[in-house]
């Protein structure tokens, strides 16, 4: 997204007139949630100065400030003594809409630590792909679409996941990924059907400018927002 990102931080990126973070911080309102942590680095203040407190949208925001850079979690490390209930993490430039109740119900059944929001995404090929054993050819595929479950970076998070979180390092989720699976924590996936869009990429971006983002009203969570 450079070089409009070196002067706004992704969540500030405007889908229509509106910025992402809005969007994502309405969404967000319309499932029930009033109280969110926004945890910001770069360009922080720009994000301070749109959103405010959260009281044009009925909400409170709280925010964090990264002095260095610590990564998609290792922000999560500066909220310890807030967050001691089950938790919504989500990047803060993605839109979407998955059913949070959904979601949140499917973390509790599943009784684990984490749980990831996922969708299918489809990745085209730009090579022939040859399958081959021993050295001798036994299928040829042009250019194949392969499907792949991704993460959507929305995650459901137990408190006793922030244990696992060092502080003033950088740290990544593929990192509390590899270290949960290296000990054999049970992480959870819940699979998403509908709309997701990763305002990062310029294909997305583009494709939420065709939108129309309605106001449509759903049915305490607390929700951490990574910008």
């Amino acid at each position: 997204m450079r070089p409009h990102t070196s002067i706004l931080p992704k969540p500030l990126m405007p889908i229509g007139s509106r910025p992402v973070l809005e969007l994502l911080l309405k969404w967000l309102r319309r499932n029930g949630i009033r109280e969110v942590f926004i945890t910001t680095g770069y360009l922080g203040h720009l994000i301070r100065s749109v959103c405010g407190d959260g009281n044009q949208w009925n909400m409170q925001i709280v925010y964090t400030q990264e002095l260095e850079p610590l990564g998609t979690i290792g922000p999560l490390s500066l909220l310890r003594e807030q967050l001691d209930t089950p938790f919504l993490v989500l990047n803060g430039d993605v839109l979407t809409d998955l059913n949070l109740s959904q979601f949140v119900s499917c973390h509790r059944r599943h009784q684990g630590p984490l749980t990831i929001a996922t969708a299918t995404r489809p990745t085209k090929m730009d090579f022939g792909v040859i399958d081959e054993t021993g050295g001798c050819v036994t299928g040829f595929r042009e250019k194949p679409e392969l499907s792949h479950l991704v993460s959507m970076g929305i995650y459901c998070m137990d408190p006793s996941v922030l244990d696992r979180i060092p502080s003033g390092v950088p740290f990544g989720f593929d990192d509390l990924m590899a270290q949960m699976l290296e000990e054999e924590i049970p992480v959870n996936v819940f699979k998403h059907n509908g709309m997701w869009l990763d305002i990062g990429r310029v294909d997305d971006f583009l494709k939420a400018q065709d939108i129309a983002w309605d106001e449509q009203s759903p049915p305490a969570f607390v929700a951490t927002v990574a910008a």
